[in-house]
């Protein structure tokens, strides 16, 4: 079923969204001093390519804690937000709009919500299986 729904998730957007979380990586490791974004940008990508099977969790929740996690990945996040965050996720926005509109497209519009609010503010976050995140919540990990 996942499979199913990361084909069809590319044809409701994920498709251009993912290209855009890749031109966003690739200005930003031209700056040099946005490579830890443009590395970001790229995972992101990737995961906005295929959503279904996977989820965007904090590293607290996995007991990781490193800059990111702290007051210097907040400052991050800032700096994300102003320069490229709010333009991603707009762009997700815009397109969950779109596909609200049709009644098969209303999943897939949910999740582009859930990557607009990772695009506000990616750092401290990773990209783990849903399986294994649900096992985290769930203390069994």
């Amino acid at each position: 079923m996942r499979t199913i729904g990361n084909i069809i998730w590319l044809l409701c957007g994920g498709l251009v969204m993912g290209l855009f979380w890749w031109l966003v990586g690739l200005i930003a490791f031209v700056t040099i001093i946005g490579i830890p974004w443009g590395r970001a940008c790229f995972v992101i990508g990737e995961f906005s390519f295929f959503p279904f099977g996977k989820e965007a969790i904090s590293r607290t929740e996995l007991d990781q804690y490193d800059v990111g996690t702290g007051v210097l990945g907040v400052l991050g996040n800032v700096i994300w937000f102003l320069f490229a965050g709010l333009w991603l996720a707009i762009g997700h926005l815009l397109i969950a709009i779109v596909c609200f509109i049709v009644i098969i497209g209303i999943p897939f519009g949910i999740q582009h919500l859930k990557l607009a609010k990772l695009a506000l503010a990616p750092i401290g976050k990773t990209i783990i299986d849903s399986d294994y995140a649900q096992a985290v919540r769930a203390g069994a990990v």
